[in-house]
């Protein structure tokens, strides 16, 4: 079974830091891309970062620009976002995204989603 697990959400405080994780926690051969999303109370889901699959390009969601980066260790089957500097206002829910997705037992998934972790940015 191929899921993805998102890991390291928490409590931080304005201005702190935190990364979450997310992995491929079945036998993912490739995926064309990953990324991640978020969700407020409230509010629809939004793009927060997405890469490639070689990690050579990535898109930022303008809220988040100069501030969030995204990373991929393929390795491991992880994409990892670093958030700095966080803000009330990125509180939410996180999930990881992954498209075009062919797990080595030649079985192809056109999206999956994580069940996300949530990040509260409070005082």
């Amino acid at each position: 079974q191929v899921q993805l697990v998102e890991s390291g959400g928490g409590l931080v405080q304005p201005g702190g830091s935190l990364r979450v994780s997310c992995v491929a926690s079945g036998s993912v051969g490739s995926a064309n891309a990953m990324g991640w999303y978020r969700q407020a109370p409230g509010k629809e889901r939004e793009l927060v970062a997405s890469t490639t699959g070689s990690g050579g390009f990535t898109n930022y969601g303008d809220s988040v620009k100069g501030r969030f980066t995204i990373s991929r260790e393929n390795a491991r089957n992880m994409v990892f976002l670093q958030m700095n500097n966080l803000k009330f206002e990125d509180t939410a829910v996180y999930y990881c995204n992954a498209r075009g997705v062919m797990a080595a037992t030649g079985r192809w998934f056109p999206e999956l989603w994580g069940q996300g972790t949530l990040v509260t940015v409070s005082s």
